[in-house]
């Protein structure tokens, strides 16, 4: 019998807990890395020792997953839902540590869908696009990307074109994304790496050769004999081994006619150039430097200008909330929040009768919800990032 696992809730009887900006839950006792909100009161996170927690209830009740088989020392540190019953969670470690496994009922059961094969490799995020893409046989696919630390001097980067069944290396003169002498990724939150529907692909970098944004870019226009390559530029964020960006996050959305366009030539619809794009990241080691945490691009991550405020602190995850115009990056020391697309950073304070440590210990975002190490989700108030003008 699959277990349900009752959430700790604020206590009705304190005295601000109508004004609280968080409800703080520990249903396991893993360190959670992955999160992923579906919508509808569906969400998925994941963590290790094959961790998974599932939700139909916008979190109010977790239920703790079969584990999948082989899989109970694996760190999941990425998971991809498409709805109640359907996810795929991605482990992350060195060679065949590195895995996928997909559930389509429930997570009663798993199938073991893909294994690392490159012995050197290690994945450090997963992503599939928004959009389900119809078929010409009537069915529909959704389009996704695992993206790894480089082997044999390129990132390594996985490809699938029929929601996760089968997946190949992707491979070429100008593709996979050639890799620096010590740039690697970061798998602390499965959002290093962004897809836009119809496969445009950004993910950033770092370690101790510093940061970079690699763009996968229609370059036809710059060199007719390359048709795609990926460009970007250097991320100014503190650099060290441990250190660099950590997670990218966009406030574009394609509109109608982008998407009809696209999918009616059925073409790869690329990463757009006017897309406003924030980095968050710093060093891990130094949870508490704030120098070098925060960046932003208004050209969809080819240029990129060092946050005037920064966060307060190494950040290991970004979102932004289109409803209120606001972008929120968490890590181990707080939270923070910017009205003004990653310029400015402020720190996001415990409310009235919230504990000290309330915005704290955090690993990965998919809003409202947050999760962190020791079993930690968070699901912040929606009324936390409206402007103040417009609260009660």
């Amino acid at each position: 019998m699959r277990a349900l696992l009752l959430l700790a809730a604020l206590t009705a009887a304190a005295p601000h807990a109508a004004q609280a900006q968080w409800t703080i839950q520990t249903p396991t006792t893993a360190d959670l890395r992955g999160i992923d909100n579906v919508g509808k009161g569906i969400a998925w996170a994941s963590g290790t020792n094959g961790t998974v927690l599932r939700t139909e209830d916008a979190g109010y009740l977790w239920q703790a997953c079969t584990i999948p088989p082989g899989a109970e020392h694996l760190d999941f540190r990425g998971i991809q839902a498409f709805d109640a019953n359907t996810a795929i969670v991605m482990s992350s470690g060195p060679g065949d540590h590195s895995r996928l496994y997909k559930t389509t009922d429930g997570c009663q059961t798993w199938t073991l869908l893909f294994t690392n094969p490159d012995p050197t490799g290690f994945w450090d995020a997963i992503r599939f696009i928004h959009q389900p893409l119809p078929r010409t046989d009537g069915k529909v696919f959704r389009i996704g990307a695992i993206i790894g630390d480089p082997v044999d001097g390129v990132f390594a980067e996985f490809d699938t074109n029929d929601t996760g069944v089968h997946w190949t290396k992707a491979s070429g003169p100008f593709f996979p994304a050639q890799a620096n002498e010590g740039e690697a990724l970061f798998a602390a939150s499965n959002s290093s790496l962004l897809l836009t529907d119809h496969n445009g692909r950004i993910f950033v970098t770092g370690g101790a050769s510093g940061s970079r944004s690699r763009i996968l870019s229609e370059y036809v226009k710059h060199d007719p004999q390359v048709s795609v390559k990926f460009v970007g530029e250097d991320i100014p964020l503190t650099t060290s081994e441990s250190a660099g960006a950590f997670s990218i996050a966009t406030s574009y959305v394609a509109n109608d006619a982008e998407e009809a366009q696209a999918a009616k030539q059925d073409t790869v619809f690329f990463f757009p150039t006017s897309a406003t794009c924030v980095v968050v990241g710093g060093d891990y080691k130094k949870p508490d430097m704030s120098k070098g945490t925060g960046a932003w691009s208004v050209d969809g991550g080819l240029h990129w200008k060092p946050a005037t405020t920064p966060p307060h602190g190494y950040r290991s995850a970004v979102a932004y909330d289109a409803p209120t115009k606001t972008w929120i990056t968490v890590g181990p020391n707080g939270t923070d929040i910017s009205t003004d697309d990653g310029r400015n950073w402020r720190p996001l304070l415990p409310g009235p009768g919230e504990a000290p440590d309330t915005a704290q210990h955090w690993n990965a975002l998919s809003l409202p919800y947050a999760v962190g190490p020791h079993g930690r989700i968070g699901i912040l108030n929606p009324s936390t990032l409206e402007p103040t003008s417009t609260k009660p």
